[in-house]
């Protein structure tokens, strides 16, 4: 990790789809390590993807975390081709799909693309695909988080230096 960089890592769930949603999100940056989760009682597991994105983007707005450069790393397409590819043509027809449907998880994605645009004043913001359950580490924690917290558990999130964050696993 460099000394500029923010790295974020996301994952969501949903038990039953919808049903019980959980999301999980861990934030590294400067030797430091933040994670977040939460649960929603009914909620489907594109919203919790979604969810866990936001929550740590608001943590690096509120807490005004220096450095020039987010990446975001979620191994859900939804998310990275929503707020990256889809979501311009969305806002140009009006919240509408390509198929004249309404775009599902508006309020989200209009929260999403609204923290991105204010975060791109102060930093370069990445999304960089992940592949889901392949071993890395991060995403892996993550998905730990979203599923507990999906299941109605409450796992105890960790908050500290990074060199016991990995004494922690």
């Amino acid at each position: 990790m460099k000394k500029d960089e923010v790295i974020i890592y996301t994952d969501g769930s949903s038990l039953g789809n919808p049903g019980p949603g959980g999301w999980g999100s861990v934030i590294a940056h400067e030797e430091k390590v933040v994670e977040l989760g939460g649960r929603e009682k009914e909620s489907t597991n594109n919203r919790m993807e979604m969810m866990a994105a936001i929550q740590a983007l608001r943590l690096v707005q509120e807490k005004k975390v220096k450095g020039k450069v987010i990446k975001v790393h979620t191994d859900s397409a939804y998310v990275l081709n929503g707020i990256t590819m889809w979501i311009f043509s969305w806002m140009k027809n009006n919240w509408r799909t390509a198929s004249k449907d309404p775009v599902l998880n508006q309020d989200l994605w209009e929260e999403l693309f609204k923290l991105e645009l204010d975060l791109k004043h102060r930093y370069k913001v990445e999304w960089i695909k992940v592949k889901g359950h392949s071993g890395v580490l991060l995403n892996e924690r993550c998905d730990v988080i979203a599923t507990s917290f999906s299941a109605g558990e409450h796992p105890v999130l960790f908050r500290g230096k990074l060199a016991d964050y990995q004494k922690f696993f």
